[in-house]
């Protein structure tokens, strides 16, 4: 048997279909339709069964019968159109395949602004046909790609992703397999990479039917969510393969750009070959073989480089990470919020810190942790992290899902927007934050056992019971929390809403048109700072020219002077605070003046930022 052949009913030479599963502990197998047709599985090796299906066509419902008498569906499935515990239904890939973009060959990492959307709160419909009908917004916006929360299916029809089942499956809610792959070609046609959430730490626990067809899950480790996946105990080959093959799946079958790992420090696994060195090794191989760009981004809590460290070098190989550090640095500066993890932030210095290093807790001592924590992540690219000012899991984790358009003033709103995109590290925007959408982004599910909504509510209620000041987090299964999560989308009722939107367009607009934006790397970036005033200066060379960033996180005006050469030859290209963004100074004014004996003298606005750009003409 092939090992690395795809898991689940597929047919891989044309009308014939082939059934593959991973059941070690049975005795028997059979597919099962709808009709009471059989098809009875044959024992390969190591725990898989195989078996051709004459006659099985797309869209048959089926089920797994185990031992004669234990049906259960497809736990590689690719389409549960009646929910976790209905029937599944036969899809052929070779359609999806079929459709896919001809000569797309996806865009540098580093290249990339990101736009991170919850496709059930995106849009009314909630739907893949929902998102694509605003893919013309996006394009105009300037991001150039989109990054899915989890789309595998999951108990009812309202959910964050996370409580995910069936790893092969899209969510049939939003327009399953089909929906997602026009979503993928939509995206490609229009130059738009498309990155999905994957859940590779646990499974959820309504419809998880893993564990009867074998040792998927362990005691031996722990996650927040429910028994840790097995991929370094016994059985655990198959476990492996399965994942493994599930992710090759997205990238090679649906042609996806990128995949997002969730919460990689919660996926446990002492083997010789870690499961996530082993992926970016396949993935490597994927990309040499077809020709393509197709990536691996981490969420990871280790703040250790061995993430993106190659495996020879006793690293995982994946391609960057998301940078909490940076994140909290900012928010805990422009709203003074001290709670939780954020007590080890709030210091102008810690995002000073995290624009050099990027990692800010990097081997020192955490109040937070208690305890020396991070190691440092000096010297590496900095496309290798990717930056947000707000996400699914800063926003949603809130006990009240408030997002930063409720947190801070406008003139910070924009002084967030300038640091995510004129800074040197990958940019990833959450749905809405470009226009400042004040519907909060809530925690929500649709259990349809009443015990697990109840100790979701409660464990909810645990979570939060020291951080709200009267009240109760939002009843995560009512169907309220859910839709006040959708956008608005009313920027054009707002002036203000309309400004900000328009700031972004023009930021974004910025990191394309000048290549001192895109490509950097840390030599290339001259962070100073003014610790006591709160100024921020980026000082960006490239062969290109120089750019030159100026940001005021205080609530007071700065005036001081720069050397001659960081103001010599500069060319106003932005300031937050005319009147133009919503501000208080004439569009015409220049803040950047010429002083005595040759020093500039610079005087901004309290919580702004002024770019000034320097093109090469001959020697600076």
């Amino acid at each position: 048997m092939n090992r690395r052949m795809l898991p689940g009913i597929h047919f891989p030479g044309g009308d014939l279909a082939q059934a593959l599963c991973w059941a070690p502990v049975a005795r028997s197998l059979e597919v099962v339709t709808a009709e009471q047709k059989r098809y009875p599985l044959e024992r390969v090796a190591e725990g898989w069964w195989q078996g051709d299906c004459h006659g099985l066509e797309p869209r048959t419902r089926y089920f797994i019968e185990i031992n004669g008498k234990d049906r259960y569906p497809d736990p590689a499935s690719f389409s549960q159109p009646d929910g976790v515990y209905g029937a599944s239904e036969v899809l052929n890939l070779n359609t999806i395949r079929s459709q896919r973009v001809e000569g797309w060959q996806g865009i540098p990492l580093q290249d990339l602004i990101i736009y991170e959307l919850h496709v059930g709160t995106y849009t009314p419909s909630g739907t893949f046909e929902g998102v694509i009908e605003k893919l013309p917004y996006l394009e105009e916006l300037g991001v150039n790609a989109i990054e899915l929360m989890p789309v595998a299916s999951f108990p009812g029809a309202r959910n964050w992703g996370y409580d995910g089942v069936f790893p092969y499956a899209v969510q049939h809610s939003y327009g399953g397999a089909t929906g997602l792959a026009n979503l993928i070609n939509a995206c490609h046609t229009l130059g738009m990479a498309v990155i999905v959430d994957v859940v590779y730490n646990h499974i959820g626990p309504e419809g998880n039917i893993l564990g009867a067809f074998g040792p998927y899950f362990t005691r031996r480790y722990k996650t927040p969510w429910g028994m840790a996946l097995n991929f370094d105990g016994k059985g655990s080959a198959g476990v492996r393969s399965f994942f493994l093959e599930n992710a090759l799946m997205w990238l090679r079958d649906f042609d996806l750009d990128g995949l997002r790992l969730d919460a990689i420090h919660f996926i446990f696994d002492k083997s010789p070959k870690h499961f996530l060195q082993e992926l970016s090794e396949s993935v490597s191989q994927l990309n040499a073989s077809k020709g393509g760009n197709h990536f691996l981004i981490a969420e990871s809590d280790l703040n250790d480089p061995m993430v993106f460290e190659p495996g020879g070098k006793g690293g995982l190989g994946l391609d960057a990470q998301w940078c909490d550090d940076w994140h909290h640095s900012l928010h805990a500066l422009l709203t003074g919020e001290r709670q939780g993890y954020y007590q080890d932030f709030g210091k102008f210095s810690h995002l000073v810190k995290s624009y050099r290093d990027a990692f800010v807790y990097d081997g020192v001592y955490s109040s937070f942790r208690k305890r020396i924590f991070g190691k440092p992540a000096t010297g590496y690219p900095v496309h290798k992290f990717i930056v947000f000012t707000q996400n699914h899991d800063q926003t949603g984790n809130r006990a009240l899902g408030e997002r930063l358009t409720t947190l801070v003033d406008f003139e910070s709103l924009k002084l967030a927007a300038g640091a995510l995109l004129l800074g040197p590290f990958v940019p990833m925007l959450f749905m809405g934050e470009e226009y400042g959408e004040d519907n909060p982004f809530l925690y929500f599910t649709s259990h349809g056992s009443e015990r697990l909504a109840a100790l979701v509510r409660a464990g909810r209620k645990r979570e939060f019971r020291f951080s709200l000041k009267g009240g109760e987090p939002p009843d995560p299964q009512a169907e309220e929390s859910f839709q006040r999560s959708h956008l608005k989308w009313n920027y054009r009722d707002h002036p203000q809403k309309e400004r900000l939107l328009r700031f972004y367009k023009e930021c974004i607009k910025l990191r394309k048109e000048h290549a001192l934006l895109s490509r950097g790397k840390k030599i290339n970036l001259h962070v100073r700072s003014l610790q006591r005033d709160k100024v921020l200066f980026l000082l960006k060379t490239l062969y290109l020219g120089k750019m030159l960033f100026v940001f005021n996180f205080s609530e007071k005006p700065f005036k001081g002077k720069i050397a001659k050469g960081e103001g010599e030859g500069k060319e106003l290209v932005l300031y937050s605070a005319h009147k133009c963004w919503g501000g208080t100074m004439e569009d015409g004014h220049n803040p950047l003046m010429r002083g005595y004996e040759g020093a500039f003298e610079i005087s901004i606005q309290p919580k702004s930022l002024v770019v000034f750009v320097q093109s090469r003409r001959g020697n600076f």
